[in-house]
């Protein structure tokens, strides 16, 4: 079909409007306003780097220090899950850590094997049945990837301590603002 010289500008206008339309619904901005710089870093190791064994069963087993920025502004607060999509049996949650305070910007090496930590956060079970951080444990002879993923919320959780990482995504459903990544490997 062809269209009058007249009509022209104006099938182009719209064709351009459409086009607009469809890519703003395909890449929604983020809720709140979420900035696109919210990152996780450790200092104890680069991302897609080897984990250091102290954070490991061959070690203390302690958890790594985290730090992150670019947070949105109105995040109420943050939680974490630590996962091994690597596992033989399925994905393995290492961490599940939740309430983090909105001023929090950072997690110190070694946080408390605790239900509930001084400044509110709470911890849930990780796949091993146990309060807190779980580090690195993969099969002898296998390489496997950690990542540390931190959620900005839009408000606190209302989960009790201990609960399972499948409490944890069913309570933040619809209340996630923005979130951050971070991989590590193990080799044992």
């Amino acid at each position: 079909m062809r269209l009058p010289a007249r009509l022209l500008p104006l099938a182009l206008l719209l064709a351009a409007g459409v086009s607009l339309t469809v890519a703003q619904q395909s890449n929604p901005p983020m809720a709140g306003g979420a900035s696109m710089n919210f990152a996780l870093i450790s200092s104890a190791f680069a991302a897609g780097a080897e984990i250091p064994k102290q954070y490991s069963c061959k070690g203390a087993d302690t958890s790594p220090p985290l730090t992150w920025t670019g947070a949105p502004a109105n995040a109420a607060g943050f939680a974490l899950i630590v996962d091994d999509p690597d596992a033989p049996h399925g994905t393995w949650v290492h961490w599940v850590l939740w309430n983090l305070p909105a001023s929090a910007h950072a997690l110190p090496e070694g946080v408390p094997k605790r239900d509930q930590l001084e400044d509110g956060s709470r911890q849930g079970r990780n796949s091993d049945r146990k309060t807190g951080y779980n580090g690195p444990c993969p099969p002898g002879g296998q390489t496997h990837r950690y990542f540390f993923r931190l959620y900005a919320l839009d408000g606190k959780l209302d989960l009790a301590p201990g609960a399972a990482r499948a409490d944890l995504d069913a309570a933040m459903k619809g209340h996630v603002l923005a979130q951050a990544e971070y991989m590590g490997t193990f080799h044992k």
